[in-house]
């Protein structure tokens, strides 16, 4: 499995640097895993072409003001800390510009009065001063857009880089097949018979790591944490009892089902590698939007279409100029 199979050339103008004025006009591309075939529409008509009375699972993690900009206490030296994990109510795992500047034991100060200083240079974990401070990086953080808008965050980022059912906070990047969805869409979605269960997935930074192996097989997959409550995964047994689809919202909905299908475990840690030649056991339907090449969002999409499948659809898609990557259009995989 050589990892120029998942690579391909995207103009850059199609790289979407602000979403669609509305979250359920952005495109659809419809991709049939049974015959091949490839249509386009409009993410406001998905449920046309979900399995009727479909159990949905979506991704309820918040994504955080992440970045912060502020100095050092003593020189005044510019420092960005970027947060990655959270450890426990003080400590945090993140990056640091400049990291060479930056000694263990400095003092980092940022505005609205927020402190934190270097503990650990080896692990790059810093410490607050304030045990509340998800509710302070609201105020004083930015939202941590992905490396490729860009463009600085800005106040509709707080509101757009989210979805609309985003409600556990954790996450450095958005769940973003999730963006489309509206309350006045699910509800729709819900009269039709089909149905919501939320699960949680905290997105962290190596979601954005390539894979840098050629043999993809080898390539040291992220961790990243999951939760499936008790009650979802009663509902999720039942719902397989009755013969009802499956359709995950999302990469994320998609790994946290599958680990919990192959572990049994309702919450933990999970570097579940999708890629060509794996089983899905628990995903029926995917809901999902444009990956980056060589990627491990690609791959796993890839193994749920087909290789050659999801390689059509790209270039179609390509060819039709739908918007990629995080503030882009979706696709569904059926």
């Amino acid at each position: 499995m050589n990892l120029s199979d998942f690579d391909y050339s995207l103009p850059e103008e199609l790289i979407a640097q602000y979403p669609c004025a509305a979250r359920d006009e952005a495109r659809l591309l419809v991709v049939d895993r049974a015959s091949g075939d490839i249509w386009h529409d409009t993410f406001r008509y998905v449920g046309k072409y979900l399995p009727s009375q479909s159990f949905i699972v979506v991704n309820n993690s918040r994504v955080i003001h992440a970045r912060l900009l502020g100095e050092k206490a003593r020189s005044g030296g510019k420092v960005e800390v970027f947060l990655l994990k959270q450890i426990d109510a003080l400590h945090f795992e993140a990056m640091l510009k400049p990291l060479k500047k930056i000694h263990e034991g400095d003092v980092l100060e940022f505005p609205g009065g927020v402190r934190c200083s270097l503990a650990d240079r080896e692990k790059r974990i810093v410490r607050f001063e304030t045990p509340d401070i998800l509710k302070a990086l609201q105020k004083v953080g930015h939202i941590p857009l992905p490396p490729y808008i860009k463009r600085s965050d800005e106040a509709s980022d707080d509101v757009n880089y989210q979805t609309v059912y985003a409600r556990r906070d954790g996450s450095v990047a958005a769940p973003t097949a999730g963006l489309h969805f509206t309350d006045e869409l699910m509800a729709s979605l819900k009269a039709q018979g089909h149905s919501f269960h939320e699960v949680t997935l905290h997105v962290n930074y190596g979601t954005f790591k390539p894979v840098e192996v050629e043999d993809i097989t080898t390539h040291p997959m992220h961790f990243e944490e999951y939760v499936v409550p008790d009650d979802v995964a009663m509902d999720l047994s039942a719902a397989r009892k009755a013969g009802r689809k499956v359709a995950a919202v999302g990469t994320t909905s998609c790994r946290t089902l599958e680990s919990f299908a192959r572990s049994g475990k309702r919450e933990g840690a999970t570097n579940l590698f999708l890629y060509p030649g794996a089983e899905f056991k628990a995903v029926d339907t995917l809901i999902t939007n444009f990956h980056l090449p060589k990627s491990t969002l690609l791959m796993l999409v890839s193994a749920f279409a087909g290789t050659d499948l999801i390689r059509r659809a790209y270039a179609q898609a390509i060819r039709e100029k739908y918007r990629f990557y995080s503030y882009g259009d979706a696709m569904i995989i059926l």
